[in-house]
């Protein structure tokens, strides 16, 4: 057995793994998630597709461990910003930030679907963690006086995704963060604001304000 209990033969798989998915990575950074090719890959690590195939059965099985490895990444930052005393306007940067670092990562969880792929069920788990995140932020900074809204009361029979103590006022604010944030960061990069000539972290921030304002 070599370091760590593992022998040769492992770590060398899982270095060819770790590789399979680098190249991954660039070829959705200058394709589009939409041609990523296994064939392609092994062509580019001088392998042949059968070994490849060794490693990930299928190109949806590939693009799936892409998609766990995403949304990991951003709950892991997201959750390292709570931890360190971030507020709401503290995480919507967080989220802004991970995106524009690499926008075709953000579009392979937020963009548009990948035709006859579905995405795994257990995400679903990961992305609870950064909502529960986004409630306790909005439950901190809850105003005593704010108001009910009609979307309340549908909220209040349709609250199973979120933690049951948390006010609804709170889950409704959540949400709203999460639409707008995502909607404006996705406009942002797919380029919607080109040519308009306005800053769009100036309008980012705008939305923010009026986010925290009500």
């Amino acid at each position: 057995m070599g370091t760590g209990g593992t022998s040769p033969r492992e770590r060398y798989r899982a270095q060819v793994h770790a590789e399979i998915k680098q190249h991954a990575w660039e070829q959705v950074a200058t394709t589009g998630v939409s041609a990523l090719s296994l064939n392609a890959i092994a062509k580019r690590m001088g392998m042949s597709g059968p070994a490849l195939y060794r490693y990930f059965a299928s190109r949806d099985e590939l693009l799936t461990e892409l998609i766990r490895d995403a949304y990991r990444s951003l709950a892991d930052a997201v959750l390292a910003a709570a931890d360190s005393g971030a507020d709401v306007a503290g995480l919507a940067h967080v989220v802004r930030d991970w995106a524009l670092a690499d926008p075709q990562r953000y579009f392979l969880l937020y963009g548009t679907p990948v035709p006859c792929y579905h995405a795994p069920q257990d995400t679903a788990k990961i992305t609870s963690e950064m909502m529960a995140v986004l409630i306790d932020a909005h439950t901190a900074a809850l105003s005593a006086e704010a108001p009910a809204t009609p979307f309340d009361a549908h909220l209040e029979e349709h609250r199973h995704w979120a933690d049951g103590s948390a006010p609804t006022a709170a889950l409704r604010k959540s949400l709203a963060f999460w639409t707008r944030v995502h909607g404006v960061v996705s406009l942002e990069l797919a380029g919607h604001f080109n040519g308009m000539g306005f800053d769009p972290a100036l309008l980012f921030q705008q939305e923010l304000d009026e986010l925290l304002a009500h």
